[in-house]
C-alpha cells in the first residue's frame, strides 16, 4: 500500500472516530460521568482497540464511576479467529522455526479468541502440554494508529463549542494507552510470567504456569497448560450441614488474601487484575494425591538472638490455586510498600487522624490540603467499614469514593497505590463470595502483627529510647531556665502571637483579588475624570480633545474586560461546584 493510500485510510479513520464520538456525545458524557450506554455502544461501533480500551477502563475504578464499571464489564470482542495458515505464518515470521518443528501436535482450532489474539492448545516435543497465545497479525499495527488517530480526534473536540467546557482527557488517554500497549507486547507478559512464577509458584497450594521463553517472541507466548476451573464454581454458598465445603471455602479465601499480602509486602510484586476468571481451582485426582506432598514452607526461629532459617515439610490440601495472565503487573519500592503497611496497621488503631496521616504519605499534593478537614471528612468515611465484613463492601464504589475524596482535597493517589487497591479489591471480591465472614479488619490486624513482628527491631528502638531518656533528662534539668526566660520575653513587650486560621491562603487571595479591583476602579476614575476635562471646551480637531477621547475608549475597553473576567470567573466556580 503506498503512503497516499495509507493517508487516505487514516483520514476515512479520523472522521468515523469523530463522528461516532459527536453521535454519542462521547467526550461530554465520559467526563461527567453520564449514560454510560452510549459510551459502551460507540466503543463497539469503533473496533477492537477501542472495545479493549474500555475492558481495560473496566478495571479503573480510579477513572469511572461504578455505573462505567458495571456497563464496561459487558463489552464482548467481536474478533474472528485467524486461519492456522495466518497463525502458521505469523509463528515462522516471529521465530524463523515452523510450527511443526516446535511442538508434537497444534490444535488448528483455537479454544478462545479475542482483540489481541488466540489460544491454541499444544504439546512439545518432550510431550509437555501447553498453551500457545498468538497475536493476530495487524493488531500492534492498527491499535498504534487508532492510539494516534483518538489523540487527534480529542483535540479536534477542543473546537467544538458543546465540548469547549469539557477538560482535556490527553492523561486518560495516556494511562490506558500504556496498559493496552503493554498487552500488545508478549514478551512483556512472558517475563512478568516468568518472574511471578519464581516468586509465587509453590507457596503452599498456590501454582503458577511455567513460561517457555525458547518459544516466546514479541507475537507469540507459550505458557504451560493449567487443569482446573474458574474458582467462581465455589462461590456458590454451601449449606450448614455441608462443614467440609465451608472449610474448604475458607482455607481458599485465607490463603488468596495471605498470599496476595506476600506478594504486595514481601516481594512488592503483585498480581494486578486478579479476577475470577485469572484464578483458576483443580481438585486433585486419585492419581496425582502424591503431590500433596511435594512441597515445603520456610520458616524462621529467633534462638538467642540468632534468626535461624529452615524448610519444613508440610502437607497440602486436595486442591491447587492457579494463577492465569500476567498482562496487568504492579510494583512497588520498598519505601512505598512501607508507607502502605502503615495505612493497614493504623487502621487497627481507628483513629482517624493517624490513618489520614498514613493516606497523606501515599500520594502527590495538587494544590493547598487543609488536613484537618481531610482527616475529617476520611474519618466520616471510613468508620462504617471497620466492622463491615467484606461480603457487605461494594470495592468498586468504595475505591471511587476515595480517589473522589482524595480529588476534593487536592490530593492525587499514586498509580502504582490505586491499582494495589484496585487489585486488592478485586480479590477480595472473591473471598468475600468463598466467606463472606472474613472482615477487612481482621485481615489488616493479622497482617499487622506479622508485619511489625518482622520488621521492627527491638535492639534499635531499645537504643533510640535510651537516646531519648537521656536527652529529655537534660531538657528536664534546663526548664526552670527556659521559663524565666519566657516570662522575661512576656515582661519586656517581645512576644509576638502567630494566628492562624481555617481557610487562611483562599480569605487572602480573596483580599488581594478585591484590592486590585479597588485600584483599577480608582484608576479608571482617575482617567475618566482626566478625559472629561480635556475634551471639556476643545475644540473636537485638537490634539488634546484626541487625547481625552482615547482615554474615554482605553476606560470602556477595561470595564468591558473586568465584567467578561468576572462572567467567566462566577461561571467557573459555578462548575466547579456542580
Amino acid at each position: 500500500m503506498t503512503t497516499n493510500e495509507e493517508e487516505i485510510k487514516k483520514s476515512a479513520r479520523l472522521r468515523k472516530i469523530m463522528q461516532v464520538m459527536r453521535k454519542y456525545h462521547f467526550v461530554s458524557n465520559f467526563y461527567h460521568q453520564t449514560n454510560p450506554q452510549a459510551i459502551c455502544q460507540a466503543l463497539q461501533e469503533l473496533g477492537p482497540t477501542f472495545i479493549k480500551l474500555g475492558q481495560i477502563l473496566s478495571t479503573r475504578p480510579d477513572l469511572v464511576s461504578p455505573a462505567y464499571i458495571k456497563e464496561l464489564r459487558h463489552l464482548q470482542d467481536q474478533v474472528k479467529a485467524d486461519s492456522f495458515a495466518t497463525v502458521e505464518q505469523t509463528f515462522e515470521e516471529e521465530t524463523g522455526k515452523k510450527i511443526n518443528e516446535e511442538f508434537a501436535s497444534f490444535a488448528e482450532k483455537p479454544f478462545a479468541s479475542a482483540s489481541i489474539g488466540q489460544v491454541h492448545h499444544a504439546t512439545l516435543k518432550d510431550g509437555t502440554p501447553v498453551v500457545v497465545k498468538v497475536q493476530h497479525p495487524e493488531v500492534g499495527k492498527l491499535v498504534n494508529t487508532d492510539l494516534a488517530l483518538l489523540r487527534k480526534a480529542v483535540v479536534l473536540f477542543k473546537y467544538v463549542p458543546q465540548d469547549i467546557a469539557v477538560v482535556d482527557l490527553d492523561k486518560v488517554i495516556d494511562e490506558l494507552s500504556t496498559s493496552l500497549l503493554s498487552e500488545v507486547n508478549t514478551l512483556e507478559e512472558a517475563k512478568n510470567g516468568e518472574e511471578f512464577y519464581t516468586l509465587n509458584n509453590g507457596d503452599g497450594p498456590i501454582l503458577v504456569p511455567k513460561v517457555y521463553m525458547k518459544y516466546c517472541a514479541p507475537k507469540i507466548l507459550v505458557n504451560e497448560a493449567m487443569e482446573g476451573k474458574s474458582i467462581r464454581y465455589r462461590f456458590k454458598q454451601p449449606n450448614d450441614n455441608d462443614q467440609e465445603a465451608m472449610t474448604v471455602n475458607h482455607e481458599i479465601a485465607t490463603t488468596l488474601v495471605n498470599n496476595f499480602l506476600k506478594q504486595v509486602f514481601v516481594d512488592h510484586y503483585f498480581h494486578a487484575d486478579p479476577h475470577p476468571g485469572n484464578i483458576l481451582i483443580h481438585e486433585l485426582r486419585p492419581d496425582e494425591s502424591a503431590k500433596q506432598y511435594a512441597t515445603t514452607k520456610h520458616h524462621e526461629k529467633t534462638i538467642y538472638n540468632t534468626t535461624i532459617s529452615y524448610d519444613q515439610q508440610e502437607a497440602l490440601p486436595n486442591y491447587r490455586i492457579i494463577y492465569l495472565d500476567f498482562g496487568m503487573m504492579g510494583r512497588l519500592s520498598p519505601a512505598m510498600a512501607n508507607s502502605i503497611a502503615n495505612i493497614v496497621i493504623t487502621i487497627n488503631t481507628k483513629d482517624t487522624r493517624k490513618i489520614g496521616k498514613a493516606v497523606l504519605n501515599v500520594c502527590n499534593r495538587t494544590g493547598e490540603v487543609d488536613e484537618n478537614a481531610f482527616y475529617k471528612e476520611l474519618g466520616a468515611f471510613i468508620q462504617p467499614y471497620f466492622s463491615t465484613g467484606l461480603g457487605n463492601i461494594d470495592f468498586v464504589k468504595m475505591l471511587y469514593q476515595i480517589v473522589q475524596l482524595c480529588k476534593k482535597n487536592h490530593l492525587q493517589m499514586r498509580g502504582e497505590v490505586t491499582m494495589l487497591i484496585k487489585a486488592f479489591g478485586t480479590l477480595e471480591s472473591s473471598v468475600a463470595k468463598l466467606d463472606p465472614e472474613i472482615s477487612m479488619l481482621e485481615v489488616a490486624q493479622s497482617f499487622g502483627r506479622r508485619y511489625l513482628k518482622r520488621n521492627f527491631n527491638w535492639r534499635s528502638a531499645l537504643d533510640n529510647n535510651l537516646v531519648n531518656f537521656f536527652l529529655t533528662s537534660k531538657a528536664i534539668g534546663k526548664m526552670p531556665e527556659k521559663i524565666n526566660e519566657l516570662i522575661d520575653t512576656f515582661v519586656s513587650g517581645d512576644a509576638k502571637v502567630d494566628l492562624q486560621y481555617k481557610n487562611e491562603q483562599r480569605v487572602l487571595k480573596q483580599i488581594e483579588r478585591l484590592m486590585n479591583r479597588f485600584m483599577i476602579a480608582i484608576i479608571l476614575a482617575a482617567v475618566i475624570l482626566g478625559s472629561s476635562l480635556l475634551v471639556q471646551g476643545t475644540p473636537a480637531d485638537s490634539h488634546i480633545y484626541r487625547l481625552g477621547v482615547s482615554g474615554y475608549i482605553i476606560a470602556i475597553i477595561i470595564i468591558i474586560l473586568l465584567v467578561v473576567t468576572e462572567i467567566i470567573h462566577r461561571w467557573r466556580n459555578w462548575r466547579r461546584k456542580r
